[in-house]
C-alpha cells in the first residue's frame, strides 16, 4: 500500500471507473478484466502509463509509483500458476482467534473429509497409472511366438 491517502473526492472519482473494484483511502483494487486488458495491451507493446490513460484513470489522482508498481506486480503474477486471480480470499493468514460454532465446525470438517476423499482418489489414480507404466507391454513378437 502506498502512503498516499485518497481524499474523498479521488475516491468517488475512482469508484466513478469501471476498472476499478474497489477503492479506500490506502489503497484501489482493480478488476480481474482490467488487469487481463493491461496484460494483453502490455503483449501488444503498449506502455503501462498509455494503458491506464486510455481506461480512464487520472495518473495525478493515481500516482506514477502505483501505477508502475501495479504492472509490475501484475506481469508477475501472470508468470504463477494461478494468474492474476486475486488470492487475498485464498490465502490461510492468521489462525482464527474467534471460536466456531457447531454448524461452523461441522461445515469445516465435511470440507476436508470431501477434500481428503478426493485426495485419496487422485493418490489411487495415480499409483495405478504409475503401476501402468512400469509394467513393460509385451512386442508383437513376443505374441507371435506364443500363439504359434
Amino acid at each position: 500500500m502506498s502512503k498516499t491517502i485518497f481524499t474523498d473526492e479521488q475516491i468517488q472519482q475512482l469508484r466513478a471507473n469501471p476498472h476499478v473494484k474497489h477503492v479506500s483511502k490506502l489503497g484501489i483494487t482493480y478488476t480481474e478484466e482490467f488487469k487481463e486488458h493491461f496484460m494483453s495491451e502490455q503483449e501488444k507493446g503498449k506502455q503501462t502509463r498509455t494503458i491506464f490513460e486510455e481506461c480512464g484513470f487520472d495518473l495525478q489522482v493515481i500516482g506514477i509509483n502505483r501505477m508502475k508498481s501495479s504492472g509490475k506486480r501484475w506481469r508477475k503474477a501472470a508468470k504463477r500458476t494461478e494468474g492474476l486471480t486475486d488470492r487475498r480470499k485464498m490465502a490461510s493468514g492468521r489462525p482464527r482467534t474467534r471460536e466456531l460454532t457447531p454448524d461452523q465446525k461441522i461445515e469445516k470438517l465435511k470440507a476436508e473429509n470431501a477434500y481428503l476423499k478426493q485426495m485419496l482418489v487422485f493418490r489411487q489414480e495415480l499409483a495405478r497409472l504409475e503401476r501402468q507404466a512400469k509394467k513393460k507391454p509385451k512386442s508383437s513378437q513376443e505374441r507371435n511366438s506364443k500363439s504359434s
